[in-house]
């Protein structure tokens, strides 16, 4: 490290969180660190994800919450009509981003990271081509490049997008006006989130789901009390097996629904607005990865569990990828561990990831979280490997928080092995299970069996109690197996 032949020990191109916490935690350990980025320091969870989509659940979760007379009754409880003002809200969102993007930044510089302004690319081995915006291209050279990229929305064909009546979470995020009734394409986290976010402010929600049931990607025991709630209880018409294969801005905005087998035509929607939330593509066209041989899939930069990238399954030397252009677990934190375990790895110091402990949490109200394998899964791990899959269920109707709070209708299903007592994986909808599946995510990370997990005392009366009951009865499981 520190080679006088390189302009830099590293530089990342990227800054969203996967290339700020590479660039940050190598410059901590003393490399000269160069980062690049084209658009808004902070990426994609900053500027047009997480950070603003959660400033504007947290704002909507109260209204909603105000505007449930039935609910406050229960407690004695009387509020007058609620009113808000839409732009006050978007305000919050805004201003949130403002500050956490300065904050990042200032945090980079302090750190002694140079901060570079423009396109970045590979052009070659250790070199990096930038084009800064007033059209001026640099040739520059680091020991070390970490590819940082990120991602954006995919839109499908037939899908006209023109970021008013028809637009990404990118767009939505913004809350620029409130449509009497929106149809989201797509149920996953994204989709399920704005219809929490654009109920509680009283819009109409239509959700298309091309796959053959709403959610598909969340576990079916979790699926079916969370769309109880979070969908039928709610003023949304959920329709699934259909595909958005035509979609017209406009006033009215235009849909065209085709049956996801056959595609004929099963009907004709007129809407004010369409949120597209089919998910996200990497951003890798442009990075010139042909100049080193590496062949993507699907866009996505293949890579070791060191983050080294690889060229016919063999790692590089010197090049590395995190974050979503890798397409592992399209997260946030998943992105800034990775920037870590890669810096660890340049300074020499052996460090692989574990998807498997890595928790993911959808933040509607309430939330569902996961870590670890569906059910699914485990089942064919369970064939394969030779064990018997143990599935307990633990439901927050039983739990004194949850009562008092009057939010008591949720579940914990936890998968592990009956043998060792080892975790396999969590799943979780009710009142903050974002929170609750950090609990898990560490014994599953550290390999506990639920054997020792079932005797560590948890505070009463708390909703992780729902996680202890969890852990108790997979351990008499192992007991009387």
């Amino acid at each position: 490290m520190g080679s006088t032949n390189f302009d830099f020990d590293l530089i990342v191109i990227g800054a969203g969180y996967g290339g700020f916490d590479a660039a940050k935690h190598a410059a901590e350990n003393g490399l000269k660190v160069g980062i690049i980025e084209s658009r808004e320091m902070g990426g994609t969870c900053v500027n047009r994800g997480c950070v603003p989509s959660k400033a504007l659940l947290a704002a909507s979760g109260k209204v909603r919450e105000l505007a449930n007379v039935e609910h406050l009754a229960s407690f004695g409880i009387h509020s007058a009509p609620v009113r808000f003002e839409r732009q006050k809200i978007a305000n919050h969102a805004n201003n949130l981003v403002a500050n956490v993007r300065n904050n990042l930044t200032k945090t980079l510089e302090r750190s002694g990271v140079s901060i570079l302004r423009g396109l970045g690319r590979l052009e070659g081995d250790q070199k990096i081509g930038l084009r800064e915006a007033n059209g001026v291209d640099r040739l520059l050279t680091a020991e070390n490049v970490i590819l940082a990229t990120g991602s954006d929305p995919f839109v499908p064909p037939g899908i006209e997008i023109d970021g008013r009546t028809v637009f990404t979470s990118d767009e939505a995020i913004n809350l620029e006006w409130l449509p009497r009734w929106i149809a989201i394409i797509g149920s996953g986290y994204i989709g399920l989130e704005f219809a929490d976010i654009y109920t509680a402010l009283g819009c109409e929600v239509t959700m298309i789901e091309a796959l053959d049931r709403v959610m598909p990607t969340f576990d079916p025991d979790i699926t079916k009390i969370a769309s109880r709630n979070l969908i039928s209880a709610r003023d949304i018409d959920a329709k699934s097996s259909v595909l958005a294969s035509k979609v017209e801005p406009g006033c009215p905005v235009k849909i065209q629904l085709s049956d996801m087998q056959t595609r004929e035509i099963v009907e004709n929607l007129e809407v004010d607005a369409v949120l597209v939330a089919t998910g996200r593509i990497p951003n890798s066209k442009g990075l010139n990865l042909e100049s080193m041989k590496v062949e993507t899939a699907r866009g996505f930069i293949p890579i070791d569990d060191s983050m080294r990238v690889l060229v016919k399954g063999k790692p590089l030397d010197h090049l590395w990828a995190v974050g979503d252009v890798t397409g592992k677990l399209m997260l946030a934190h998943t992105a800034a561990a990775q920037g870590t375990i890669a810096i660890d790895n340049i300074l020499g110091n052996n460090r692989q990831i574990d998807y498997r402990s890595i928790p993911a949490a959808t933040f509607t109200h309430p939330e569902i979280s996961s870590v670890g394998l569906s059910e699914e899964e485990a089942k064919e791990f369970s064939k394969k490997d030779g064990y018997e899959l143990g599935v307990v269920r633990s439901y927050f109707k039983a739990n004194s928080k949850a009562l008092a709070e009057l939010e008591s209708d949720g579940l914990m299903k936890l998968l592990f092995r009956k043998d060792t007592g080892v975790i396999l994986g969590a799943h979780i909808y009710g009142l903050h299970a974002a929170d609750l599946i950090q609990e898990v995510a560490n014994a599953l990370a550290r390999k506990q069996s639920v054997a020792d997990l079932a005797i560590e005392v948890h505070t009463h009366p708390t909703l992780s109690e729902v996680v202890e009951v969890a852990y108790k009865q997979a351990a008499q499981q192992l007991k009387s197996s």
